[in-house]
């Protein structure tokens, strides 16, 4: 894999949360697109059953947008599939996130 030295040297200073966070955003823009394609479905048509402009999916699905709560629920209902499922335990594959607890001092 090709690395690039800039976006290297910018990925060493973003704190583990941000980090975290940016995984995650992917992780669930991915999910997302995942079950879109597998219902055949378009931006297009889902924006639509969202009550959304393809631009505002287009950035959901970019994985830059830091998606509320809320809206994940909207879509995990209107797709008809979970898009976050809570877990205990140890961490699961990309899909699945684990509750974050804080570090004892």
């Amino acid at each position: 894999m090709k690395t690039n030295k800039i976006m290297d040297d910018i990925r060493s200073t973003i704190s583990p949360e941000m980090k975290l966070q940016m995984e995650l955003s992917v992780a669930i823009s991915n999910r997302i697109y995942d079950i879109l394609e597998r219902k055949g479905m378009s931006q297009k048509e889902f924006a639509h059953m969202m009550g959304k402009t393809e631009t505002e999916v287009s950035r959901w699905l970019s994985g830059t947008h830091n998606l509320t709560l809320a809206t994940i629920c909207k879509i995990s209902i209107a797709l008809g599939e979970d898009i976050v499922r809570v877990v205990g335990g140890s961490y699961q594959p990309v899909y699945d996130i684990e509750p974050m607890v804080a570090a004892e001092p």
